[in-house]
Formats: structure tokens, C-alpha cells, sequence
């Protein structure tokens, strides 16, 4: 007699999915390229430097004068020439901080890439908190968060309530969960850095940059920083006019790619 065999109806199997090996850095030769766009910033440009200077990591300094009209320019060949800035581009005309940030980034060589505001408004006294988890290996960016408890200059509500819309609908469409997306502070990977596709021209490089990220499914973390935000009649440059250029930057970056 034969009997018949009966169908294996067990379910198959799914294999999770495994983690991401760590890519450590060695922090003993770590070098950090510091990405300085500059557009008229006389007064704090020099502060700015000494303190990237003072930072315990080898660092490789590009600054983009972006067409200054204060003076800003001529004293940045002044400190080119001294040695206190490794690499200087003088944009022909003003392009805006984004394009400035590209002409950087393509001159930079280092194995992490940061972005330095040159108003003092970013302490690179944080950087070590923004190094750790690349060179722990467990992370591609890192951004520093000025809303995670770090110590912070009390302005504008509205600033602070558009930011937080702004990062809410980024990260809608890039399904991360970032608490500041227009942090100035993102720590990259250089040869990451080096390999996104960007375009933006002005203050569209945050949304952009970080729907590249996501993209590229990077692993990123947030650390908070501390942040000394200063007023309009002390220089800040940013406006409302901005914010709403953002929010058609990230729909561009996300939906339209």
C-alpha cells in the first residue's frame, strides 16, 4: 500500500534582517574638515577661527568668502596668507551658503566633514559630542539638536515654532524622527558627504542634505548642543521669506527627488 505524503505547510521562514557592522574611525588620525561659509562677517570671523583652532582634533579649514562687502574678504586673504586657514575660495558672486557649502565640500579631503557658521552662533566645543558615535562607528551623520536639552540663548517663538514645522514635515516625508532638521551642525562622513548629489543654492542645503541621508538610508544620531542664537541687529541673516522657501525645498528634495 502507498501512502501518500502530505504537503509540508509549515511557513517559511523570514530571515531578520542583520545590523549594520560598525565602521569605526581611528580618532588618533580622524581628520576633520571644517566647512566655514562666510558672507559678511568681519566682526566674528576671527573669534570663530581661534575657536576651531582650539578644538582637540586634526582639522583641515575651508572658507568660502561669499562675495563680502565689509571687509570680510580681505581679511580672510590676510589669514590664508598667515596660514591660519588651510584653503580659501573666493566666490566671484554672491551665491548663497548652499552653493558656498558645495565649493567646500568638493575641496575637502578629510574623513568627517562639519559645517561652522562663522557668527558664533555653533560652539565647536560640542564637536566631541558630534565625533563620538562617527567614530565609534555606529553612525554616518550626526546633527546636533539645539531642542534636546542642551544650553541655549532664548529668542524668537516664531523662529523656534516654524523650525519645529518645518522639521515636523521633513521628517513626514523622510520617515526619520529628527527634533532639528535646520541645525547648522551635521557631522558627515567625508566620503558620504562627498558622494551626495546637491544642489541647493541658499538655505535650502538643511532640508536637502538630510533628504539625501535618508535616501542613502545613512544611520544618523542626534546629540544635543549648545546654541547662541543672536538677533537681527546683531547680524542674523536668515527671515522669514526663508522658512517658506524651505518648506518648497523639502517637497522638492523628498517627493520630487
Amino acid at each position: 500500500m502507498t501512502i501518500a505524503s502530505t504537503p509540508d505547510v509549515r511557513p517559511a521562514l523570514t530571515l531578520a534582517a542583520k545590523p549594520r557592522q560598525l565602521t569605526p574611525l581611528d580618532p588618533a588620525t580622524l581628520r576633520l574638515s571644517v566647512l566655514i561659509p562666510v558672507y559678511n562677517e568681519r566682526n566674528t570671523i576671527e573669534t570663530i577661527l581661534d575657536r576651531v583652532h582650539q578644538a582637540a582634533v586634526q582639522t583641515e579649514i575651508i572658507c568660502v568668502d561669499d562675495c563680502s562687502t565689509d571687509g570680510t574678504r580681505e581679511r580672510l586673504v590676510e589669514l590664508h596668507a598667515a596660514g591660519y586657514i588651510h584653503h580659501l575660495i573666493l566666490q566671484p558672486v554672491n551665491g548663497g551658503k548652499g552653493k558656498a557649502i558645495r565649493a567646500a565640500l568638493t575641496a575637502s579631503r578629510g574623513d568627517v566633514i562639519i559645517v561652522q557658521d562663522a557668527d558664533l552662533e555653533y560652539d565647536p566645543q560640542d564637536w566631541p559630542a558630534l565625533l563620538q558615535p562617527l567614530v565609534e562607528g555606529k553612525a554616518d551623520a550626526v546633527f546636533g539638536s539645539r531642542f534636546l536639552g542642551g544650553p541655549h540663548r532664548v529668542l524668537y517663538f516664531w523662529h523656534s515654532l516654524g523650525n519645529t514645522l518645518l522639521t515636523t514635515l521633513s521628517n513626514m516625508l523622510t520617515n526619520l524622527n529628527l527634533t532639528d532638521m535646520e541645525t547648522c551642525y551635521k557631522a558627515v562622513r567625508g566620503d558620504l558627504a562627498r558622494s551626495l548629489v546637491l544642489t541647493s543654492d541658499r538655505f535650502g542645503f538643511e532640508p536637502e542634505i538630510t533628504a539625501r541621508l535618508a535616501q542613502r538610508d545613512a544611520r544618523i544620531y542626534e546629540v544635543p548642543i549648545s546654541y547662541a542664537g543672536r538677533t537681527y541687529a546683531e547680524g542674523k541673516k536668515i527671515s522669514w521669506r526663508d522658512g517658506v522657501a524651505a518648506l518648497w525645498h523639502i517637497v522638492k528634495f523628498t517627493l520630487l527627488r
